[in-house]
């Protein structure tokens, strides 16, 4: 089982997986292009002005689990904010690492919510058995795609024009 805390994998590691491995071999290698996007900046507003009265508000567990709101009651229901719904599956599967994650703290968590207050629309996630398994899987694939010396091929998406790393791939 790999150390999450030790092998310093984030949420956005894990999104990034989803999205790009390339981009997310950048990520991991010092390489943060998020604070010169303006899409990345829209995001943080709207996580930033949304869910103010929240008394557990970014919450940051050691140096790797960041979540943008937590509800307590019998057990920690994870809260991630969203701008659009355009990476839908990776947001789903950042709110399942970090209930994962969670668990293995030995914390109880079994869901979570992904609120995208623009669109004024939220998903529920659970995390199963299965998608346990699929997360270590991913844990292994994350750690040999981070040892590569160089990034992994590029993939040509449409999304890729709004990429914060568009000019690591296309210039």
């Amino acid at each position: 089982m790999i150390d999450l805390i030790e092998n310093k994998i984030t949420g956005t590691n894990i999104a990034y997986f989803i999205i790009c491995k390339r981009k997310m071999w950048l990520f991991t290698h010092q390489i943060e292009m998020e604070k010169y996007s303006d899409y990345v900046e829209i995001g943080k507003l709207i996580s930033e002005e949304s869910f103010k009265k929240e008394r557990y508000k970014e919450v940051l567990i050691g140096e790797t689990l960041k979540l943008d709101f937590l509800k307590m009651g019998n057990e920690i229901i994870v809260h991630e904010i969203k701008k659009s719904r355009k990476m839908e599956e990776a947001h789903i599967w950042q709110v399942k690492f970090y209930i994962y994650s969670l668990r293995r703290l030995g914390i109880n968590s079994h869901y979570g919510v992904i609120h995208y207050p623009k669109l004024m629309k939220k998903i529920d996630v659970e995390l199963t058995e299965e998608d346990e398994k699929e997360i270590e899987r991913a844990l292994k694939e994350i750690e040999i795609i981070k040892r590569l010396d160089k990034p992994p091929e590029i993939i040509n998406k449409p999304y890729c024009k709004k990429c914060a790393y568009y000019f690591f791939c296309f210039i």
